[in-house]
């Protein structure tokens, strides 16, 4: 049972990346809390569907335009440097949400206008995460610090709505922004004490060719397009949530607390596989392992549409989960372990524009189908559409099927870096850890 649970080792051989892991624990909190506070806020103000929705607007647009670019920055530049300066924007923006809520305001705009700064300093900050993880752990240590970061995103998704509540409740809006502005505070100190880490090479201007740069040389490695075409059929395809509602209502005869239950099985599954993935780092095919999740997701999520009952909806939507879990891991895996450090942050640029911009389509054909021929066709098709899908990219690009991590050289068991910057980053704290912190050297978010 033990092997099973989560792998801390990172956690142990990394001093830098328990600071990266710490101030990813905290910024999630407040983040979380804020996301949740602010439709809250914009629906207590307007009493409108629709100016709910432009809340999601307000976001995803920031991080479709700021993606891509923002890994551009990423590696043009000192990642510590920048991930400290989107950890300071992000504050600053807090505090802005904090104040228009203490003196009333309920100026609609001026939500949607700190949403859509903030989203653009997360949609730079998050492919800087993801570029440092390779420079701050051993490469066989990569999928357990995929697996840590993301079980701290699933933590977030599943308290961070019961977290908004209690600071709603006690305090109000301001209390709930407050709360993130104290979290950012406190990952700023954690992630000060990071080690400079500037792309190798020195770094590359962060201008139009440098994007197409990036984008052409994913062209040419199938093993790496495969990581985000993979994802794209998974959520196109196959993602659920716009159908809670209905089947909650038509097939489970409920209301919204029924939506709640199914968006929450699907969480708690995706926790189960953060939670429960000791095994992972283990396992060196990690395309083959990605693409049976794929496969284990679509079939779950087909399923759905013939599910009788809600527990046994509940049950698949887990699966569904636990399998998301493990496909993310091994491509957040393969890309950081197969990207050359100068292009680290456009690579995850992309994948951060990917991951916002899937599900968002993958709700609009579930949308279009349900109410053409009902959900039950429409979760039925989207997951066998998801497997023929896996099918045909596994054919065009065999590759990325055989894919295997190399086994570690036995000079390099034990340790817990692959460069200076980690070096650098355990000098400060070796004390006790010595004998594993002397020799060692975040984000992956589906």
């Amino acid at each position: 049972m033990k092997e099973l649970l989560a792998d801390v080792t990172p956690l142990r051989r990394s001093p830098a990346f328990r600071r990266l892991f710490v101030g990813q624990c905290l910024t999630m909190v407040g983040s979380q809390v804020t996301q949740v506070a602010v439709p809250w806020q914009v629906y207590s103000a307007s009493h409108s569907s629709v100016a709910l929705g432009l809340v999601g607007l307000a976001a995803l647009l920031p991080i479709v335009v700021f993606g891509i670019y923002g890994g551009a920055i990423a590696d043009s530049m000192d990642r510590r440097r920048l991930i400290l300066i989107t950890s300071t924007g992000s504050a600053a923006v807090s505090v802005a949400l904090t104040v228009q809520a203490l003196v009333h305001t309920d100026s609609l705009w001026v939500l949607y206008a700190c949403v859509t700064v903030q989203a653009a300093f997360f949609a730079i900050d998050l492919p800087t995460r993801r570029a440092l993880l390779p420079r701050l752990v051993a490469p066989e240590d990569l999928p357990a610090a995929n697996a840590l970061l993301l079980l701290v995103f699933t933590v977030g998704i599943v308290g961070g709505p019961l977290a908004a509540s209690a600071a709603v409740s006690l305090g109000g809006y301001g209390a709930a922004y407050a709360v993130d502005v104290v979290c950012f505070l406190l990952a700023i100190t954690f992630i000060s004490g990071l080690p400079s880490v500037l792309p190798e090479g020195g770094g590359r201007r962060a201008d139009l060719s440098s994007v197409v740069e990036g984008i052409r040389y994913l062209k040419s490695r199938p093993v790496l397009w495969m990581c985000y075409v993979l994802d794209l059929n998974s959520t196109v395809f196959a993602m659920p949530t716009a159908l809670f509602p209905i089947l909650a209502v038509e097939r489970f005869h409920g209301g919204p607390e029924l939506a709640g239950y199914l968006s929450a099985a699907l969480a708690a599954g995706a926790f189960l596989g953060s939670m429960f993935g000791g095994w992972m780092p283990k396992v060196r095919r990690l395309g083959r392992a990605a693409l049976l999740a794929v496969f284990a997701w679509g079939l779950s999520l087909g399923a759905l549409g013939l599910a009788g009952s809600l527990w046994t909806a509940m049950l698949l939507l887990a699966v569904a989960g636990y399998a998301d879990t493990v496909s993310a891991v091994e491509r957040s895996s393969i890309l950081q372990h197969e990207t050359p450090d100068e292009l680290r942050g456009r690579t995850s640029g992309v994948l951060t524009v990917v991951g916002a911009g899937g599900p968002r389509l993958g709700d609009v054909r579930a949308g279009l189908v349900s109410a053409a021929v009902g959900p039950a066709v429409a979760a039925v098709s989207g997951g066998v559409a998801c497997v023929l899908g896996a099918l045909a990219l596994a054919k065009a690009a065999p590759e990325f099927t055989r894919y295997r991590m190399a086994e570690p050289k036995p000079a390099e068991q034990g340790t817990g870096g692959q460069g200076t910057a980690s070096e650098q980053g355990a000098a400060s704290e070796q004390g006790a850890a010595a004998p594993d912190s002397a020799q060692a050297p975040a984000l992956a978010d589906d």
